[in-house]
């Protein structure tokens, strides 16, 4: 599947509506099927594409601030003593742009991270689906969901991982190792090849999939029961209230991904950092646990709690507005 979305899904989603049908967009109760981009068409699929590039880039992107504070105490545990003094102490050694660092290699992979994730999900769900079956696919619905996504998040890590190398390199040197994106890709590559960039990908796939599992299936589970609970149908509520509730059900879901997550994403942190040239990945992930024990591996936990879900409440919420905007339903229904 392409990565990026044709001309003619980019024109379908940024057409311009009247301004009397952008008025009544949030307040109506749309319904569930409507003419524009066929369900499970190649449109489809690129228009998820693209939805997952403008849920994840800026997302991620705008709590950079957060993600720098995290980064450098998970390697450095004793440098701050907290999110506000840190940015005090950044901008009055770095200046305001500071708290900023990473942001560009943040705003490149996580957006490619996101088309790769998102994109794929759609299509990998429709595929098992089909393989299995309508009546095996829903009432196997959580493994379909955890299937779906951990495929998704293996070809989604490989289009992020030169991106995080980058910005966890950059993060968690003081001064920042490069000045922008450009300058650490090439610092990176001239010291240690194309394949520096990838030296984290192990331990990417061990955050990002578990994370992503996790945060796909308990989503399309959290926003059944929210539906489940209420007292009409989907399709009879606004749309306000429809994107309500997937900002509702991606929070929940972004909780238990950070506790999931978390001692893998402290991992990939120090190992960008820390791991020395010719050294093996695995020789690397053993010399970092002696050190910082297992209590070192929860290290930045409550940040990243708020954090994630945050920035996965909204996330679902671009997506699903994006969605609805182009046409095609938000995510979830009643069983």
């Amino acid at each position: 599947m392409p990565l990026f979305p044709s001309s003619s899904a980019i024109n379908t989603a940024f057409s311009a509506p009247s301004s009397k049908k952008t008025e009544n967009f949030w307040i109506r109760a749309p319904a569930e099927s409507k003419p524009g981009i066929k369900l499970y068409s190649t449109d489809y699929y690129l228009a998820c594409t693209l939805g997952g590039i403008l849920a994840c880039g800026p997302t991620h992107s705008a709590v950079t601030p957060l993600d720098l504070v995290k980064c450098r105490r998970q390697v450095n545990p004793s440098l701050y003593t907290g999110n506000f003094q840190a940015w005090r102490s950044i901008i009055a050694t770095e200046g305001f742009g500071g708290i900023w660092t990473g942001l560009g290699a943040t705003l490149v992979g996580y957006s490619f991270q996101g088309a790769g994730k998102y994109g794929f999900y759609e299509l990998f769900k429709k595929q098992y689906a089909d393989i299995v079956g309508e009546e095996t696919a829903h009432n196997y619905r959580t493994t379909l969901y955890l299937l779906a996504s951990a495929s998704a998040e293996v070809i989604a890590d490989v289009l992020l991982c030169p991106w995080e190398a980058i910005k966890v390199r950059t993060q968690t040197t003081i001064p920042p190792f490069a000045t922008n994106v450009i300058d650490g890709y090439r610092k990176i590559t001239a010291t240690e090849g194309f394949g520096g960039l990838y030296k984290g990908l192990t331990p990417l796939w061990a955050r990002q999939v578990p994370y992503t599992m996790v945060k796909f299936a308990s989503f399309e589970r959290t926003v059944e029961a929210i539906y489940n609970f209420l007292p009409k149908e989907k399709h009879e509520y606004s749309m306000l209230t429809q994107t309500g509730v997937s900002f509702l059900g991606g929070y929940i879901a972004g909780v238990f991904c950070a506790v999931v997550s978390h001692p893998a994403d402290v991992m990939v942190s120090k190992i960008n950092a820390e791991k020395q040239p010719g050294e093996s990945v695995g020789a690397a992930v053993g010399r970092i646990y002696a050190r910082i024990g297992f209590g070192g591996l929860w290290n930045g936990l409550p940040v990243r709690i708020v954090m994630v879900g945050t920035l996965t409440g909204l996330q679902w919420l671009f997506y699903d507005s994006f969605k609805a905007y182009v046409g095609l339903p938000t995510t979830g229904s009643k069983k």
